[in-house]
């Protein structure tokens, strides 16, 4: 019995060594912060890094970043996606929240870190185009910022695929509208080997999008959140005016047992991710329209309410 033991803790250790370069590590093994059964057999997934710390970027949010196994993937591609129109605003936020601070971290390395935006026709005549106040207040370096609006999601996907050839790029954002067929699971896999590749990590910003097969590491839903009131340097709190932004992400695609979702917020000041208690936050109870959801057409999932009790009158005519 002792004669296999050897043999068996090599092949473990070869097994989690290659699912760590697959970024696809067992649910059990998932804490950045202990060491795995390859790493205590001296190997690891590259000859630079022996851990996961450099290969993910933590947002400061310690439920989500536990999920998603120590932060955001620096290598690979990660979808953020909402399910309706209107909720693109909170998306395309939190996706630039990310990119800000995949920018920051290339700048305290003293390189400039530049982000490629790549949007899509359809997705930017839904959602808008970019504005650049807006871009520099939520953290953007706009000297290091390109926009890419190709003619097709053809021209995006080789946009992107090239980009992703860079080392130089800090983040490629890559945005798009619904499922679209181009944009299969084979497409995903050659973003996904070309983002491993290079080390720069690709946002997919997918706009009323449904969940699909694809290869990306992680896949959050994001929906808008109530903001909460500013903290004054006294302590108070200001009970007018708009706080920070404000998400709620839902996890959908990770190496945690069960989807997580957590309420956060960034903070434009300190360039910063911060959690936030949606029960200190909630709906005010004589909201004009407290109806979050407008109800669907007659006929389909979700339609229009009963009326209740109905009176008969009689015709006029």
């Amino acid at each position: 019995m002792a004669e296999n033991a050897v043999p068996r803790e090599t092949v473990l250790a070869l097994r989690d060594a290659i699912a760590r370069l697959e970024r696809d590590r067992p649910s059990g093994s998932c804490l950045p912060t202990l060491k795995t059964e390859g790493e205590h057999a001296g190997f690891s997934a590259s000859g630079r890094f022996s851990t996961l710390q450099d290969d993910v970027l933590p947002l400061g949010v310690p439920a989500l970043d536990h999920a998603m196994s120590g932060g955001l993937p620096l290598k690979g591609l990660s979808e953020i996606r909402v399910a309706e129109t209107r909720d693109a605003g909170a998306a395309t936020g939190f996706t630039l929240g990310l990119a800000a601070l995949c920018q920051a971290r290339r700048k305290a390395q003293g390189e400039l870190g530049p982000i490629l935006w790549i949007s899509e026709p359809m997705a930017g005549q839904e959602a808008g185009e970019p504005y650049g106040v807006g871009l520099s207040l939520l953290g953007i370096d706009l000297r290091a910022a390109l926009f890419s609006r190709p003619r097709n999601l053809q021209q995006a996907l080789w946009i992107a695929e090239a980009a992703l050839g860079f080392s130089v790029f800090s983040a490629v954002i890559l945005e798009i509208r619904g499922n679209p067929a181009r944009l299969g699971l084979v497409e995903s896999r050659r973003l996904q080997l070309r983002s491993m590749g290079s080390g720069v990590p690709i946002l997919l910003l997918r706009q009323a999008g449904e969940e699909e097969t694809s290869s990306a590491h992680l896949r959050l839903l994001v929906r808008p959140a109530p903001a909460a009131p500013f903290m004054l340097p006294d302590g108070t709190m200001l009970s007018t005016g708009i706080g920070h932004p404000a998400f709620h992400v839902i996890a959908e695609k990770t190496r945690a047992f069960s989807p997580v979702d957590a309420y956060l917020e960034w903070s434009s000041h300190a360039r910063r991710f911060y959690p936030l208690d949606s029960v200190a936050v909630p709906l005010p109870a004589n909201a004009a329209d407290p109806v979050a959801v407008l109800p669907a057409s007659v006929g389909r999932p979700g339609g229009t309410p009963a009326l209740g009790r109905v009176v008969a009158y009689k015709r006029a005519s």
